[in-house]
This record gives C-alpha cells, structure tokens and sequence, in this order.
C-alpha cells in the first residue's frame, strides 16, 4: 500500500467508525461521540508534541507524533466531513508553486496574486 492508499484506508476506517463505532469499544467512536472541541483539542496537543519532539532532535519521536498529528487531523477533517484525499489534492495543485506564490494568492483579497 502507498502513502496514497494508507491515508485513504484510514479515512475510511475513520468514517465508518464514525458511522458505526461503539465509543465503548473504538478510540475514534469515542472522540466523535465527545464532539469537535475534544478532537480539535487533540489536534493542538498532538502538534505540540511534534514541536517538542522536533526541538528535542528525537527522530523516531518525531515520526511517532507526526502520525499521531496525521490521525487526529483525519479525525477532525471526518467530523467536518471532509477526507484525507482533499488535502492531498490541495498538495498537488500547490506542486510546483512557489511558497511566496502560495502565500501571495491565501493573502490577496480575491485569492489570486
């Protein structure tokens, strides 16, 4: 499976948890069952972990808290009903644009440069 692949099973398991999970029985389940705030709160958590992690110079650390960061991202993009392969097709129209670029199109008030 690649990297393609993974994020998308994921996005499934996570909404058909959503959709079906016990939150007795499933963690996903669970977050959904105690509303955005909380899986956005873990979202925050889990990226201040990356940054420790980061600042820490710990790459093993760092790869463990960038999934957890990615899961809990899925997490929140499900409860928005969005999916994993949304962000990916955001990354690929940004392929080959230059950061100033992007940056001048978010900030511009039309969104173009």
């Amino acid at each position: 499976m690649n990297g393609t692949d993974v994020l998308a099973h994921l996005g499934d398991v996570v909404a058909q948890r959503r959709a079906e999970g016990d939150p007795d029985k499933s963690y996903v389940a669970k977050l959904f069952a105690k509303g955005l705030d909380h899986i956005l709160k873990k979202v925050g958590e889990e990226a201040t972990e990356v940054v420790i992690a980061a600042k820490d110079g710990a790459p093993d650390k760092l790869v463990y808290e960038v999934a957890d960061l990615w899961f809990h991202s899925i997490v929140a993009l499900a409860a928005l009903d969005l999916r994993p392969e949304q962000v990916l097709a955001e990354l690929a129209r940004r392929e080959g644009l230059s950061g100033l670029e992007e940056f001048a199109r978010r900030s511009s008030p039309q969104g173009t440069a």
